[in-house]
């Protein structure tokens, strides 16, 4: 027995998209974009020309797809929209942090990276007031021992006294702490040295990936691979002065400084602020994998790789904009991410270069989700265009594009239109169907690679 019933609109609609006569083609297309449960709808044509002759190589057309459309992934982010982009997403943000902790000849990045001191930091928000909790030892503040999945989780203990605006004004200058937080540590590491910071820049580069994670209670915090190189990057080695625990301890000395803190002007009835990170802070070593630790280079890039495609809906918000907070009610917004929201609302006005409201889903957070350095590793754009060109290299050895041609005498003429986006009723069930397959896929062949690896190892 399924745990849901279809109605009887969208079954009619499903049977209507499966019965179809071109059906196949149509799961073809959403097979293509993985199972996108929210692709792009584009129509027009592209034409291949041969450039000496004029010979029409390839000609193709939206008008005999399904519906006169073609459907492209949306590439969204985030696992509550679409979980097969989101997917995609997860395992570009992998291959980025691994790089840049393994390296990835590929990419640009030397095995050598592996020998430059690095740390798996954890940069954690303030507390706001007292929420429910489940400690090592013990019982909650509260006198209850709360199973893991209790929903209080991270709500206030007491909620009239809990400081829900310094909550999402925190979460708003993030972004800005952080660059307080890097600025700060280059300071720190120099004076490690012996070093001015114009000397350091000299001699040593600081490099980064990282990503943003919500706590149940709605503050932010920032896991962050810090990693210390050569003065031009990955490609050189780091002096001989740079070691994990100079590393270890500039970042707690920088996080600790007076210097890394944002300043909050007083408005109305709210009093001025000052941030400053958070009492617990966690800065590990990235060990090499296979050296039997728990913070080796695949879990750390499968860490963050895990996060990436999360915000904050984890605490019960919303993961789109907010148009009215009747929408709170429509959706069962829980009461501590309510407060949070409406603190948004009611802050906005007084903030109103901060734009709390617009991103009110967001608990006020307003920075980039995920980012990096310049010179830590690759980019996700050049993980994309990658795919994009083995992708295009795939279709033009099917249709005999590059067969026996010079470079550069193929001319590519094309005209696109964006016609909309998503699916029926119907289709969302079948493209759920087709995407849960294609999971399944994945998952048995990396099943079946490890079991082959395992064998391997043992002969």
């Amino acid at each position: 027995m399924p745990e849901t019933l279809l109605d009887l609109a969208t079954l009619g609609d499903l049977l209507r998209v499966a019965s179809a006569v071109d059906y196949r083609r149509w799961e073809e297309q959403i097979r293509r974009t993985g199972g996108c449960a929210d692709p792009i709808h584009l129509t027009g044509w592209t034409l291949h020309k041969d450039k000496t002759t004029g010979e029409t190589l390839h000609h193709y057309s939206t008008e005999r797809e399904p519906g006169g459309r073609l459907r492209v992934a949306c590439g969204n982010r985030r696992a509550s929209r679409c979980p097969s982009c989101a997917w995609t997403y997860a395992g570009d943000t992998y291959h980025l942090i691994r790089a840049g902790l393994a390296g990835d000849d590929r990419r640009d990045v030397p095995a050598t990276v592996r020998d430059h001191p690095r740390v798996f930091a954890t940069l954690t928000a303030p507390s706001f007031g007292p929420v429910h909790n489940r400690p090592d030892h013990g019982a909650c503040r509260c006198g209850t021992r709360h199973a893991p999945d209790a929903p209080e989780l991270g709500t206030a203990l007491d909620p009239d006294t809990y400081d829900y605006a310094g909550s999402v004004l925190f979460n708003n200058h993030a972004g800005q702490l952080w660059q307080r937080f890097t600025n700060r540590l280059r300071r720190e590491i120099a004076a490690r040295a012996g070093l001015t910071q114009r000397e350091l820049k000299e001699r040593a580069r600081l490099s980064y990936g990282k990503v943003a994670e919500f706590q149940k209670r709605g503050a932010l915090h920032f896991h962050a691979v810090i990693r210390l190189d050569g003065p031009d990057g990955p490609d050189t080695p780091p002096p001989s002065w740079a070691t994990v625990d100079l590393l270890a301890d500039a970042i707690r000395a920088a996080a600790a400084h007076s210097y890394t803190s944002v300043s909050v002007p007083a408005a109305a009835d709210q009093p001025a602020r000052t941030f400053r990170w958070g009492t617990q802070l966690d800065v590990r070593p990235v060990k090499a994998f296979g050296d039997g630790s728990d913070i080796t280079e695949q879990a750390v890039a499968s860490y963050v790789a895990k996060y990436v495609t999360k915000a904050a809906e984890n605490t019960g918000t919303l993961d789109r904009r907010i148009g009215e907070l009747p929408e709170l009610d429509r959706h069962g917004v829980p009461d501590h991410a309510r407060r949070l929201i409406e603190a948004c609302k009611t802050l906005d006005p007084l903030y109103p270069d901060r734009r709390l409201w617009a991103w009110a889903h967001m608990l006020g957070f307003r920075g980039h989700f995920s980012s990096k350095s310049r010179r830590y590793s690759t980019t996700l754009g050049a993980l994309r265009q990658a795919r994009a060109d083995y992708r295009a290299a795939q279709e033009h050895a099917a249709l005999g594009l590059d067969n026996d041609r010079e470079p550069d005498t193929v001319l590519v003429l094309a005209d696109w239109q964006y016609a909309g986006h998503g699916h029926t009723p119907g289709e969302s069930v079948l493209a759920a169907t087709i995407a849960r397959n294609l999971q399944l896929n994945r998952e048995t062949a990396r099943e079946a690679l490890r079991d082959q690896l395992a064998d391997e190892r043992e002969c």
